[in-house]
């Protein structure tokens, strides 16, 4: 189990916030991380295969980024989407302070930070549907936690919204396919590379 994934720690203090710059999708980033949040010394190799090979987001909509660590999924779609909604979820509170302030210092106004506890109420309270939602997840919680968290999220994708999940192949991407397919969504490899698969996931019938 992931203990960094699941704690619920305090705001980042100053002193272990480091810089990391980086540019996907045609737009340049520099962003605030944590020691204490995941992927510090670079752009995560999942996220950016993610990023890279995801397709062109509409327009306007309501997005979500699971597990959005310290930001860098949800703030390339608020970039993509300047008029689109961006939900950005994580139960780690140093991640949701840290993409709250990497969405202040880029401009992207149209993102919403929070915790996976306050999103499931807000969702419920106001029956929210993703048209889109991305994700990196936290594989190494366990299969059976894993499972549980996809379920909440792709549950309330819209009737034609669409996720895009990065997994590596070696920690057991073709085998989450199929489950997926058990459960009653229409998931698929979407991409292949670098030891990464994409997987492209709809409600089903």
């Amino acid at each position: 189990m992931n203990q960094q994934y699941f704690s619920h720690s305090n705001p980042a203090r100053a002193d272990e916030i480091s810089k990391l710059t980086y540019s996907v999708r045609g737009h340049s980033f520099d962003m605030s991380v944590s020691s204490k949040v995941f992927s510090t010394s670079r752009l995560d190799l999942g996220t950016r295969q993610l990023l890279a090979e995801a397709p062109c987001l509409p327009a306007t909509g309501t997005f979500l980024d699971v597990g959005c660590g310290w930001g860098p999924i949800a703030l390339a779609m608020a970039k993509e989407a300047p008029e689109a909604t961006v939900w950005a979820v994580d139960v780690n509170n140093r991640a949701i302070d840290l993409t709250r302030r990497n969405a202040t210092s880029h401009g992207c106004t149209n993102v919403r930070a929070m915790s996976e506890d306050e999103a499931l109420a807000a969702v419920a309270t106001d029956d929210v549907r993703f048209d889109v939602i991305w994700s990196n997840p936290p594989i190494r919680i366990g299969k059976e936690a894993l499972h549980a968290l996809l379920v909440r999220w792709l549950d309330r994708l819209s009737p034609t919204g669409v996720a895009y999940l990065v997994v590596q192949r070696n920690l057991g991407a073709d085998s989450l396919i199929s489950w997926l397919n058990g459960r009653g969504y229409d998931a698929e490899k979407y991409a292949s590379k670098k030891g990464y698969r994409i997987i492209k996931v709809r409600s089903g019938a």
